[in-house]
């Protein structure tokens, strides 16, 4: 039929079942079921329903099993979260849970995790926990109240406290029943990933567990319902796998010993002949493989099972199956990463470079790709990144700028003839030109700038390449800078003489972009400072009307000034402004945070952590400048509360620590609401923070200056002692999982209640090549961030100060001034602190005065300040 027949056909049945609600005559449970179920059909097929949500909370009430469905059914599907019928309903699941009907248990439970509210969280994320480990609660509604309580801790994790049931939600692993434990382990792996310590105890029971699948020789009592195609509980096995890399290796040696085991069991039930032809067993198979090996890379501390499961996973390189092959090359990217089995993944490199060639599927060819970039190291940089360049003629569009980044890089990081790396950028313009990005091109300037070695080289191959028909323009911007910079090293060449590389140089120009013409027009001036010979033909150029009347406003402005630079500067007045640029510093290349960037969060495995102990020497500096040596661990400490006056004026400023935790690195902020908490040489804090009456408001960063990610990581804000009385901090969660070279922002909402001198306690807990890390820093939050600034005239300031006579209002310190006494640095530190600085009220204009009202929920206190600088005696 029509839709238009639907429509009519479902509006008259609406307003049927509108009127029987409405009808004087009560209907009995099953009409209101009826016309319940058929309100969810129409809503299914696309139709707004605007009533019967009391009517199916009526449903509840029922004690018929198939009435009570419908209900809670139309529940989870129509009713919104914040429906003002989520008491009433509430009130039912309370009345279900407390039946102990094992059937209306399940109902409600399901109902709590499909609508996963806010307001339902609040009112059973207490009592679920305790039907959880409840001995007489039935195996099925166990099951549910894991899920269910998952489901909560996943919406709210604020209001799951697991607290004294821990114990006995973790001893889940242990019973009897299958399916309990199934649905235990993903409530115990998403909790052990925001609080790995309260769950630690898992790990133990999580390999016994791992051993009693993988090690059975014949399917026992416990597992027949839970074979699938002649795999012992794969979902279970996979569960398990995936729990146990949220922990470091275990340190009991029993358990360790009985969890190599298994893994070692798993690799050789993969070298088995298939029990079963069909695809279900291999995927079953294949996914307890694929995990394990996940947990052996996790590890990465067994060199034997690492180069066992690279072997096995180069089996599948030549896989007929494209998604084993895929998963194949995503998980060895990650080995390659190991110094273990580096050299084990080398051994693959044909096939994998054959795979990038002849793959029909762009998404393998790709993960090849990145293999051939993670298993890159001085012994065979010029082979890959020669096949690279070779691929990159013919690749995808939608890789090939992935693919310039990664040449680029590898040719940099690897490079010991630097007229290979010159050579290889621009055969990488010359390939793709479209798709090499400033950072590339601007990465090269700067090597063959800091290098003289290369000046010479760089100039004859950039001319040569130049002499080619049809140029690319970053070919041209590199020629350019480079021949304006070094062009006099090869002007001894008749074939290359000062005129020749202008008039080629020049030939380019009508072709170009306005940024690149700006660029040959420096060149330009730069031939005149160094061949005088090329003066007057220069000149000409910069004189003609298509240069100084332009219709661009940068071009005509060089013109114009560069023609009247070369006109009137004397010789020496012309070599000292263009001359030869200086080197560059030396600094991390944009080039891989570019490569990042483009890839997104995680994609890139990079072989750099292990790349100096593979070597055995000191990695060269280009290597450096990509700054992914390893780091050692973050150290722990808090700081001390120290004279928060003396401190201010006594320290001007210093960069923040590399290392632990200094008082410094809290009080440098006393005056200043941005910069840097906290670097080394795994994280970087910073923080941006803004104020306003008693609220502020303050963003953390949190940067993995390292290429490997970091795994469960969390931060919690703490006030000590008193201080949540005083203040009120609240805090967004932040993601446990930072990939390498990323960056995650926290936001701290802030509430001053009253006036307090401690400073709420930030924890950084991560975990980095295994080993848990612990940080502990002040979070500087002072009282002064809630100053506002008051203007008062000398007279009202005298007045005020006589009237503050009481010993506790009043504070005076004599102090040594570490440093020379400058006017403007103490102005810009009282500024900084949050006060009005009034001009003109003192009598001695040495001295400075300040007045500021301290905003708080409570009270608003008026300060003012006097601050009497004696320069003679320091103090």
């Amino acid at each position: 039929k029509s839709k238009e027949a639907e429509i009519k056909r479902i509006n008259k049945e609406l307003a049927n079942i509108r009127s029987k609600f409405k009808g004087d005559k009560a209907l009995d449970g099953y009409s209101k079921k009826k016309y319940v179920c058929k309100l969810l059909f129409i809503f299914l097929l696309g139709h707004d329903i605007d009533f019967g949500h009391m009517e199916a909370v009526n449903l509840l009430s029922s004690n018929k099993y198939t009435e009570k469905q419908i209900g809670y059914l139309f529940i989870s599907v129509l009713v919104n979260s914040n429906s003002e019928l989520i008491r009433l309903i509430n009130n039912a699941i309370k009345n279900d849970l407390s039946s102990r009907n094992p059937t209306f248990m399940c109902l409600s439970l399901h109902c709590i995790a499909n609508v996963g509210s806010r307001e339902m969280a609040e009112a059973f994320a207490g009592e679920i926990p305790r039907i959880l480990v409840a001995g007489d609660t039935m195996d099925s509604v166990k099951q549910s109240a894991a899920l269910c309580l998952l489901r909560l801790y996943k919406t709210s994790p604020d209001l799951v406290h697991m607290g004294e049931w821990t114990s006995r939600v973790v001893h889940l692993l242990n019973d009897q029943h299958m399916g309990v434990v199934t649905a235990a382990i993903s409530l115990i792996t998403c909790l052990s990933q925001k609080n790995p310590d309260e769950f630690k105890t898992c790990v133990s029971l999580a390999v016994s567990r791992l051993s009693r699948v993988s090690l059975c020789v014949r399917a026992s009592t416990d597992l027949q319902d839970y074979t699938y195609y002649f795999v012992p509980a794969p979902w279970l096995s996979v569960k398990l796998l995936r729990l146990l890399q949220c922990y470091p290796p275990p340190e009991d040696g029993a358990v360790k010993g009985r969890l190599v085991e298994c893994l070692e069991t798993i690799l050789n039930k993969a070298q088995e002949p298939p029990k079963s032809k069909k695809v279900q067993h291999s995927n079953a198979k294949n996914a307890i493989l694929f995990e394990a090996i996940s947990l052996i890379i996790h590890y990465d501390s067994e060199p034997n099972l690492l180069v066992r499961a690279c072997n096995q996973l180069g089996q599948f390189l030549q896989h007929r199956e494209t998604n084993l092959r895929y998963l194949a090359l995503e998980s060895m990217c990650t080995l390659a990463s190991s110094e273990f089995s580096h050299e084990a993944v080398k051994t693959h490199i044909e096939t994998v470079i054959n795979a990038l060639k002849t793959e029909r599927d762009v998404s393998v060819r790709q993960r090849a790709a990145d293999l051939l970039y993670a298993m890159c190291d001085r012994s065979n940089a010029k082979q890959i990144v020669a096949e690279m360049l070779s691929y990159l003629e013919t690749a995808d569009y939608s890789i090939r700028e992935e693919i310039v980044l990664k040449v680029a890089i590898l040719a940099e990081k690897y490079a010991v003839d630097y007229s290979w790396y010159v050579d290889t950028i621009l055969n990488l313009i010359r390939i793709a030109g479209d798709y090499v990005s400033e950072e590339v091109w601007y990465r090269v300037i700067q090597i063959v700038i800091n290098r003289d070695d290369v000046q010479g080289y760089a100039a004859k191959t950039v001319f040569e390449a130049l002499q080619a028909p049809a140029c690319h323009e970053n070919m041209v911007k590199v020629g350019g800078y480079i021949l304006g910079e070094f062009g006099n090293l090869i002007a001894g060449d008749p074939r290359s003489s000062p005129l020749v590389q202008f008039n080629l140089l020049h030939s380019k120009f009508h072709l170009c972009s306005v940024p690149t013409r700006a660029l040959l027009l420096s060149a330009y001036i730069k031939f005149i400072n160094l061949f005088p010979e090329t003066k007057p033909t220069i000149q000409d150029v910069l004189r003609c009307d298509s240069q100084v009347r332009n219709s661009d406003v940068e071009l005509q402005q060089r013109a114009v000034e560069y023609l009247k630079l070369s006109s009137i500067a004397s010789t020496d007045v012309l070599a000292t402004v263009l001359e030869e640029m200086p080197p560059f510093p030396e600094r991390e290349s944009s080039i891989l945070a570019k490569l990042k960037k483009k890839k997104g969060p995680g994609a890139v495995s990079v072989p750099e952590l292990e790349e100096g102990k593979r070597e055995g020497s000191t990695p060269s500096p280009s290597a450096d400048l990509l700054g992914l040596r390893a780091a050692p661990s973050i150290g722990s400490a808090t700081p001390s509360a120290g004279s928060l006056l003396v401190d201010v004026f006594s320290e001007t400023g210093s960069p923040a620590p590399s290392s632990g935790v200094t008082e410094d690195s809290f009080l440098r902020f006393v005056c200043k609401n941005n910069g840097v908490l906290f670097e080394n040489q795994l994280l970087q804090i910073g923080i941006k923070s803004e104020y306003r009456q008693n609220l502020g408001r303050m963003y953390l960063f949190y940067g993995n200056k390292t290429s490997v990610q970091f795994m469960g990581f969390s931060t919690v804000v703490s006030c000590p002692g008193e201080l949540h009385t005083h203040l009120n901090v609240q805090t967004k969660p932040v993601e446990p999982q930072v990939e390498g070279g990323a960056q995650v922002q926290q936001v701290l909402n802030i509430e001053c209640l009253s006036d307090f001198t401690d400073a709420p306690l930030l924890n950084i807990r991560l975990r980095y090549g295994g080993a848990l890390q612990n940080l502990t820093l002040k979070l500087p939050i002072t009282i002064n961030k809630f100053f506002q600034p008051t203007e008062m005239s000398s007279q009202d300031f005298f007045q005020r100060w006589k009237q503050l006579s009481l010993p506790q209002q009043e504070c005076q310190k004599i102090f040594k001034a570490n440093h020379a006494m400058d006017t403007e640095v103490l102005k810009a530190k009282l500024l900084g602190l949050g006060t009005a600085l009034l001009e003109n009220v003192d009598p001695n204009p040495e001295n400075f005065v300040c007045a500021g009202v301290i905003q708080t929920k409570a009270q608003q206190v008026g300060c003012l300040l006097r601050l009497e600088p004696n320069a003679q005696a320091q103090v």
